[in-house]
């Protein structure tokens, strides 16, 4: 998660910013002005009528013909994790199988609901949750440090692009399972024509400023095919109440306040042509790349950059435009020096980081995730980026490489 920081250098002549809120901002000004003016008015700031039509058209917009999910606002991404690990009922004896390669909201919120996080390795090329280190877990979680009970996996949809789905509902039903969506980085991805967001029993959005869709703070959305979970989810977010003062459970307070939502209606109405110039960038990126000679399509890094690898199966959005490269920290002070803004998500793989040392995981345990923290690096990816500014950054990574 990129500090709200990452533009302040936007305007700087000569100056490629990782992101740039100040260009969307100039683009959707007055509607958002506009739909701010009328929350004011009309003094309804939490869980106002623009909450409403925002959970109402994300839904439908997750969603696949002749089904109806169902969607439920709330205060961040991570609450939304908390939101649906707890309305699935998953807590104190169960464990959860994810992913050592993501944020730490993922592992967090796992161990906020009570239960037991359980890592597998990722595959390397997409950096996703491995199907298969996960089925290994399942037949013997015991060997993993783990609870004999399973009750739940929960893929990270990394960068913007889907977990391979096929394999994870296989999963599911040879090991009766719940599946969820870490969705925080996938608004508008699709695995086989599905969105995400309608893949899992329940799936968890972010709305963090840096998100592909982002409010204006934090937000974050549930989504789910089944009411009786959506209620819960409701229910939970509230204090626990479904009548107004009685309080049926210890929920938590994690409402999506009204202004954040009229922000998020505004945006909606763009997203899909946003993700549509994120993936022309990622075309102009590889296009470049292997104009240079730098262009590598292996796993690993050799001289070269690896390219994002795209699963066939899926729709990208590209929240971000991950490479892999050998020497990456002494590539990026090289960017740094040259004004090209530049991050490493992450740098420290969750079994790694000093807070989860109680998991009792080690270096080497996770060797897919271990490499990957070593060489990916994020370069500047937002739809409003100019090709003249991606040839800046290639030409200053092929120097470097030269």
């Amino acid at each position: 998660m990129p500090s709200n920081r990452s533009d302040l250098t936007a305007s700087l002549p000569g100056n490629v910013p990782l992101l740039d809120f100040a260009r969307q901002y100039a683009e959707i000004r007055e509607d958002v002005l506009s739909a701010l003016e009328r929350v004011c008015d009309g003094h309804r700031f939490i869980l106002g009528e623009e909450v409403a039509q925002f959970e109402k058209a994300a839904a439908q917009a997750c969603s696949t013909p002749g089904t109806h999910l169902y969607g439920i606002g709330c205060a961040s991404g991570t609450d939304a994790l908390w939101l649906a690990l707890a309305s699935k009922e998953i807590g104190p004896g169960d464990a959860v199988v994810t992913t050592p390669f993501s944020f730490f909201a993922t592992v967090s919120s796992i161990l906020r609901v009570g239960a037991r996080p359980l890592l597998a390795d990722i595959d390397p090329r997409t950096y996703n949750l491995s199907a298969a280190a996960t089925k290994a877990l399942l037949q013997d979680p015991g060997r993993y440090r783990g609870p004999a009970r399973i009750a739940a996996i929960m893929p990270v949809h990394l960068y913007g692009q889907c977990a391979d789905w096929d394999a994870f509902s296989r999963l599911q039903q040879d090991f009766n399972v719940a599946l969820l969506e870490d969705a925080a980085q996938a608004f508008g991805a699709r695995w086989n024509g599905r969105p995400a967001g309608s893949l899992g029993d329940m799936a968890a959005f972010s709305f963090y400023p840096t998100k592909n869709l982002s409010a204006y703070g934090d937000a974050g959305m549930v989504t789910t095919r089944h009411e009786d979970l959506a209620e819960r989810a409701r229910m939970l977010r509230a204090h626990g109440m479904r009548q107004r003062y009685y309080h049926d459970e210890v929920g938590w307070n994690s409402r999506l306040d009204t202004l954040q939502a009229a922000v998020l209606l505004v945006k909606l109405s763009y997203i899909d042509r946003w993700n549509q110039q994120r993936r022309e960038l990622a075309q102009n990126y590889g296009e470049l790349f292997q104009k240079a000679g730098l262009a590598e399509w292996g796993t690993y890094p050799e001289h070269g950059i690896v390219l994002p690898y795209v699963e066939p199966r899926g729709t990208h959005v590209y929240h971000q435009y991950v490479v892999r490269v050998r020497r990456r920290d002494e590539l990026r002070a090289f960017l740094t020096g040259r004004h090209i803004g530049s991050e490493i998500y992450y740098p420290v793989p969750l079994h790694l980081q000093a807070a989860l040392r109680e998991l009792g995981y080690v270096q080497g345990d996770f060797p897919e995730s271990e490499r990957a923290a070593a060489e990916v690096l994020a370069l500047p990816m937002f739809p409003e980026l100019t090709r003249p500014e991606q040839e800046q950054v290639v030409a200053a990574i092929a120097e470097f490489l030269s």
